[in-house]
């Protein structure tokens, strides 16, 4: 075999640019099973230098069924990187594997992929290729037997692959044209308004605690009486867990009425949105 042919075949095989497999097998004395040795070596080395940088761009990818449908977040360093071929074709063969370990990443990170190697060693080989930080997000996996997912993707990039993308989980068996529309439009809602949760009571108590403190500075100075202070921060904080609570909200297809009052006006037997994702890379 000519030195050309062995540099074709270990790019091939390793996915390495033409001078690092050239200089490998330089190194290796013509042998292929050395020189992809040396690159794998050589691709850890560049990939660990790499997770110092900052990596806040990427996508979301969604997979799976209206049974159990899965997101996961893929960072990188830049957009250009995040519509690169090679990177979507990894992203969405990871998307897959995530839904069916629903989303325990250390599970995902040990299975194995097409070519036969680990997610690991597939990431570490694709930073060194492309030659920016990549890393695994956040993952989410909503599954119930006696619900529906709906999806929504905002700024779709490749089919699954977007930079947002909503999954709402409806408990209800009803397949109809006003369930899977109402699914469509509430998906596009929680896009358009981010609530932190469900209902009030469900919202992280640490995000509430610092919303108080930021009102309670803002009143310091306002020369107001000690209970009508009271009021207002009770008001405040109260208005702030409307606004932010789904089921609360104002439906962004209709200002006058509020979430829940959609979900009555439907009137399908035993509805009731269970759960929700959202994810937007950058937040």
């Amino acid at each position: 075999m000519s030195d050309i042919e062995k540099v074709k075949q270990l790019r091939k095989s390793t996915g390495a640019g033409f001078k690092d497999c050239n200089a490998a097998l330089k190194e290796s004395n013509g042998d292929l099973d050395k020189a992809a040795e040396i690159l794998r070596v050589k691709g850890i080395a560049k990939a660990s230098k790499k997770m110092s940088r900052s990596a806040t761009e990427g996508v979301v990818v969604t997979s799976g069924d209206e049974k159990k449908m899965s997101l996961i977040e893929v960072n990188c360093e830049t957009d250009f990187v995040a519509k690169n071929d090679n990177f979507i074709e990894f992203v969405k063969e990871l998307s897959e594997l995530n839904n069916h370990h629903s989303s325990n990443v250390e599970d995902l990170k040990k299975s194995k992929m097409k070519n036969n190697k680990t997610v690991d060693e597939n990431l570490v080989a694709l930073i060194a290729k492309i030659g920016e930080k990549i890393t695994i997000g956040r993952v989410k996996t909503l599954a119930d037997e006696n619900a529906r997912n709906f999806v929504y993707q905002h700024s779709v990039i490749k089919d699954n692959v977007s930079k947002l993308i909503v999954i709402v989980s409806l408990n209800t068996t009803e397949k109809s044209d006003k369930i899977n529309l109402f699914g469509k439009q509430l998906s596009m809602h929680i896009a358009a308004s981010n609530p932190l949760a469900l209902n009030a009571d469900q919202i992280d108590q640490e995000i509430i605690n610092k919303e108080v403190n930021l009102i309670q500075e803002e009143l310091k100075t306002s020369g107001k009486p000690e209970d009508i202070v009271k009021k207002i921060s009770l008001g405040k904080i109260n208005k702030f867990k409307d606004e932010n609570s789904l089921m609360s909200q104002d439906w962004v297809m209709d200002p006058k009425i509020k979430v829940k009052d959609v979900v009555k006006s439907l009137e399908i037997s035993n509805l009731q949105v269970k759960n929700f994702i959202r994810l937007k890379i950058g937040e």
